[in-house]
């Protein structure tokens, strides 16, 4: 199953240690899914990590480098204007540029879209319920 994590599925995993976030990065981390991300997410990953967490350099490097060993990065070019927050656009340009099953996040913009191309958008509780028990995968 391909996945996008919105960058507040990131934030939790890294900022509350035991979240149903931190649950779902360690499920990717085990490769129980392929996790996929761009470097407008990292981006944008970084920068509220620095900003509203006031995380040093080095804190956040290590975290993107974790992300950079489990996930695929690729390049995207901003181009969608469907949510009013360009933010919210860049997950849905990376979940468009690699063809994924499903969004994963928090953000009600997005949730409120439930589908974008094939990609269902689902909270984190769904995600890991989609998932099942660690070595039972759930059906989609």
């Amino acid at each position: 199953m391909r996945v996008v994590f919105d960058t507040n599925v990131y934030i939790s995993a890294f900022v509350i240690p035991g979240s149903l976030s931190d649950d779902a990065y360690r499920r990717a981390r085990v490769g129980d899914v392929d996790l996929l991300t761009s470097v407008a997410i990292l981006t944008e990953l970084a920068s509220k990590l620095r900003d509203k967490f006031d995380w040093n350099e080095d804190r956040i490097r290590a975290a993107l480098k974790s992300i950079s060993r489990t996930a695929h990065v690729v390049k995207t070019t901003p181009h969608l204007s469907i949510v009013s927050d360009a933010t919210d656009n860049r997950i849905l340009e990376c979940a468009e540029k690699v063809d994924a099953d499903l969004i994963v996040t928090g953000d009600p913009h997005l949730l409120k879209l439930a589908r974008f191309g094939r990609a269902g958008i689902v909270r984190v509780s769904t995600f890991l319920r989609i998932l099942g028990p660690r070595g039972h995968p759930g059906v989609k």
